[in-house]
């Protein structure tokens, strides 16, 4: 359950109509990188005449980006994933003359916030925020963003701006598939076992110390040479996917309550037969194919497409005693003010691998691209 948002803080000063703070009143472009079309690297350019970010709505606030994190989905959208989906969730009634170029990417945010609109009561201005952007904002590799107050969240007092730009995206998504897709919580979780398919990765290893943290015993797939880092975050059995196919070595073990796959391919074929039957267990996916089928077909016949497999896989493995689930990322503050919490209790903690000046954002997206990370990549956007 959340704690309720109790609105105890001051309001700023706002206008319904847009800004009105001194600080950023009268401001209309700043730096950002953006893309103007879908590509590779080359697609990013660095501007200082970015249009700056306009409170719209009575519920949002604008925040000044410190550090930005990056993820797996960034490239992705560079690469133009989820396109047709996206852009209808930027101009649903399709009146807007501009495509949704230039854009901004970058999902993670630390910042400290600069101006609220009338009906923020949560958040005033400098207080120090972290959040999960939602992929059809406006993102955080620019010197300021603007949210929802409902997508923000206090910053916790024991990271960084650096270390904190590195948790939102991932712990949320780890998140939603363990507690809102899996039904997962610190109340029920004790002595449950839990599979982790693909465990090193960003949303692997916040939801290898949320599970932990619950109680939990987690088992996890990863290469040998991570096998150190994911015990290091509380794993209680790996398994070595370099060392060949892991169904074996998985089938030998106590059958599961929750599998979360951050694989996909053919995982679907042998891994619901891990699940114990007829127990309620549950197998959640965030390997769908979700976007690629309404960039693929367009918004109708895609999301017919995508009832049409969830409802079919989810049948099939229903008669055999399993459930079978789509996990999404879901942006939410109070979700934030939950993982906040753990993480000032020292329950999670993020590492970072690499962090970028502002000026090295390609570099930073190379380095993405490789893949196997043992920890994040931040860009430090000021200081």
């Amino acid at each position: 359950m959340f704690l309720p948002r109790v609105n105890t803080a001051v309001c700023c000063h706002g206008s319904p109509n847009g800004p009105v703070s001194t600080t950023t009143r009268s401001m209309t472009v700043m730096p950002a990188w953006v893309i103007d079309k879908y590509g590779s690297n080359e697609a990013l350019r660095f501007t200082k005449n970015a249009g700056f970010p306009v409170i719209n709505y009575p519920n949002e606030v604008i925040v000044r980006v410190h550090s930005a994190g990056l993820n797996p989905l960034d490239v992705r959208m560079r690469d133009g994933y989820g396109s047709a989906s996206l852009s209808m969730k930027r101009d649903p009634l399709n009146i807007k003359s501009s495509s949704e170029f230039p854009l901004i990417l970058g999902r993670d945010v630390s910042g400290v916030i600069m101006e609220c609109g009338l009906d923020v009561k949560y958040f005033r201005e400098w207080d120090e925020v972290w959040a999960a952007i939602p992929p059809w904002k406006q993102g955080s590799l620019a010197e300021f963003v603007v949210l929802s107050a409902n997508e923000v969240s206090h910053k916790p007092k024991s990271m960084s701006h650096r270390e904190a730009a590195a948790v939102p995206y991932a712990a949320s998504t780890a998140w939603s598939a363990l507690v809102n897709t899996g039904g997962l919580s610190k109340d029920n979780c004790a002595k449950k076992r839990i599979l982790i398919l693909g465990g090193s990765g960003g949303v692997g290893t916040f939801a290898i110390q949320m599970l932990k943290a619950w109680g939990a015993h987690v088992t996890v797939t990863c290469s040998q040479n991570a096998e150190l880092f994911v015990r290091g975050l509380g794993a209680d059995h790996v398994v070595d996917y370099t060392a060949g196919p892991v169904e074996e070595p998985l089938g030998a073990l106590e059958k599961f309550d929750l599998i979360l796959d951050n694989v996909g391919g053919d995982t679907e074929r042998w891994a619901l037969t891990l699940l114990k039957p007829w127990c309620g267990a549950k197998f959640v996916t965030l390997v769908t194919p979700f976007l690629q089928n309404t960039d693929r077909l367009g918004i109708a016949d895609g999301m017919m497409q995508n009832a049409a497999t969830v409802a079919t896989k989810a049948l099939k493995h229903l008669v055999k005693g399993v459930h079978y689930r789509w996990g999404f990322f879901v942006p939410s503050g109070p979700v934030l003010d939950e993982i906040r919490e753990m993480v000032d209790a020292g329950q999670i903690r993020t590492v970072v691998e690499d962090t970028f000046c502002f000026s090295q954002v390609p570099e930073a997206f190379e380095k993405m691209e490789k893949g196997h990370a043992r920890g994040k990549t931040v860009v430090q956007i000021s200081k």
